[in-house]
């Protein structure tokens, strides 16, 4: 697997490294190419490997290139993930604990993983104890994506505060947000998406020392450009990765064809 194939060019917006491969294969295995490049070398500096991993269409093809990869450090990590629907059971095609375990915890020997249990009748104290896990395990890894709305996990514009005093905690999904979710097949009707979620925070996610966001697709291309040309506001909370010191966009063709 080689990381240069079918790139098309590279670029920075603010701190944030811009790399744009032809297809999406490309671009995901570009990606996983870095994250085990990284499991690698933190290896050698940690006995544990805290890790934030993403879900969704865009990031099928970064975790299939990823757990495709030979002997990488899984036994040690620790694995979190960055948000997750209120009020569906894990068994529901659109869990976020479903999609996780089928797309990596079921492919590779992670040594543990934490999940956000939205099927608590608590969400508030689910969020808490999240929050205090993360700090017992400070991620040294964060794989994200973006929303079609700009939003970072489920962070949607009206629920974005890039100041927020919580690591974790329950947040309101908008109209857009749950729309894409029909959009990408995860639900059949708009009607049948929760209204609501747990989600990490943004300074939740920009503590974390590295980021590697993978966004793919025509559907991502104005929020790829938003992203990169926006003023940097909650208005589109994706624009703050132009601050983290250690971020890394991936894109293909489609998502960075309104460049």
């Amino acid at each position: 697997m080689q990381a240069s194939a079918g790139k098309i060019r590279q670029f920075q917006a603010g701190n944030l490294s811009v790399r744009i491969y032809e297809t999406r294969r490309d671009m995901g295995e570009a990606a996983a190419t870095l994250v085990a490049d990284r499991l690698r070398t933190l290896s050698a500096e940690h006995a544990t490997l805290p890790i934030i991993f993403a879900t969704g269409a865009s990031q099928l093809e970064t975790l299939h290139a990823l757990t495709a990869i030979p002997d990488l450090p899984w036994s040690r990590v620790i694995g979190f993930h960055l948000d997750e629907y209120i009020g569906i059971p894990e068994s529901h095609p659109a869990s976020f604990r479903r999609y996780l375990r089928e797309n990596l915890s079921r492919r590779v020997p992670i040594g543990r993983f934490y999940w956000i249990d939205g099927s608590s009748s608590d969400p508030e104290r689910v969020s808490k104890e999240y929050a205090m896990l993360l700090h017992s395990h400070p991620p040294l890894l964060g794989l994200l994506g973006i929303g079609e709305n700009g939003h970072l996990a489920f962070n949607d514009p009206a629920e974005a505060n890039f100041e927020d005093p919580f690591d974790v905690r329950p947040v309101q999904l908008d109209l857009e947000c749950r729309r894409q979710q029909v959009a990408e097949g995860w639900f059949s009707k708009l009607e049948d998406v929760p209204e609501q979620a747990i989600t990490l925070t943004i300074p939740a996610i920009m503590r974390v020392p590295e980021l590697i966001v993978s966004v793919p697709g025509e559907r991502k291309a104005i929020i790829a450009r938003r992203t990169l040309r926006d003023p940097i506001s909650a208005a589109c909370p994706a624009t703050i990765l132009r601050r983290h010191p250690h971020a890394t966009l991936f894109l293909d063709a489609e998502s960075a064809a309104a460049l």
